[in-house]
């Protein structure tokens, strides 16, 4: 059973920064394909980035690409998103997630964290 747990949400006014951090554990991190989710009220789901298990290829959205980057450091093992340029739309709860390699269904969620961006 892989467990994520996420930090790093908070307020920020338009224009500014957070790094969101998702420590992992119970399940062999390089084998990971690892993806940061958000949900905003009212709205689906929907998939931000994402990052493949070696770390060599990135997804991002089109509503975050250019702002947002995904990270991974298999030493600790912990996947971030640094979010710059934060606009009040980018306002949700953001959810780390993983899934083993060559899966399609994203099986493993943390438990969340805010993000309120305020214009």
């Amino acid at each position: 059973q892989v467990r994520l747990g996420e930090s790093g949400g908070g307020s920020v006014q338009d224009g500014g920064s957070l790094r969101l951090s998702c420590a992992t554990s119970g399940g062999t991190f390089s084998l990971l394909t690892m993806g940061w989710f958000r949900q905003a009220p009212g709205k689906e789901r929907e998939l931000v980035a994402a990052m493949s298990p070696d770390g060599r290829n990135a997804y991002y959205s089109d509503s975050v690409k250019g702002r947002f980057t995904i990270s991974r450091d298999i030493r600790k093992p912990t996947v971030y998103l640094q979010m710059n340029t934060l606009k009040p739309e980018d306002t949700a709860v953001y959810y780390c997630s993983a899934k083993f390699r060559g899966e399609s269904e994203w099986k493993f969620f943390g438990q969340g964290t805010q993000v309120t961006v305020s214009s």
